[in-house]
């Protein structure tokens, strides 16, 4: 990926480029010198991915909690003990959790921004935060179980 996608319309000042996904082991990540760069918020195809191993959660955890807007998150998993865990040691705005969460930023019918209200988001602003903290946190779960046979659905 990364490189300029062409034959399009989009306009120049948005930019267009393919799919890129870069992976940066955690240990990396969480340098100092890396951590802003690996956690920058981007409106783009771009991704990175990273592991962890038995005995790393609380690392992950530290992530989460260094990172700059906590606005959504998903913790995809069927251990209720774990979810609970990560749950309970993280601050986000809407938050998936459960064996099928939904990872989307643009939540379907879910509260989205102060209050409910959307146009009071400005995130980043020192108003919006709070905001954001005088507020809810939605937690949406799926424990299941999975029907037989279950797939995604189609999206529309």
């Amino acid at each position: 990926g990364g490189k300029e996608l062409t034959g399009h319309s989009i306009p120049e000042v948005y930019g267009a480029y393919e799919p890129t996904a870069v992976f940066v082991p955690l240990a990396e990540m969480m340098k100092e010198e890396n951590f802003a760069k690996c956690t920058k918020e981007l409106f783009g195809p771009f991704q990175v991915v990273t592991e962890y191993k038995e005995g790393e959660i609380d690392t992950v955890l530290e992530a989460l909690e260094r990172m700059e807007h906590h606005l959504t998150a998903a913790v995809v998993s069927n251990d209720i003990q774990f979810v609970n865990h990560v749950l309970g040691n993280s601050v986000n705005g809407t938050t998936y959790a459960g064996i099928r969460a939904r990872t989307t930023g643009a939540p379907q019918n879910h509260w989205f921004g102060p209050g409910g209200d959307p146009r009071g988001a400005g995130i980043g602003s020192p108003e919006a935060i709070k905001l954001v903290w005088s507020c809810h946190r939605e937690v949406i779960r799926d424990v299941g179980p999975i029907p037989q046979g279950w797939t995604t659905p189609k999206a529309t």
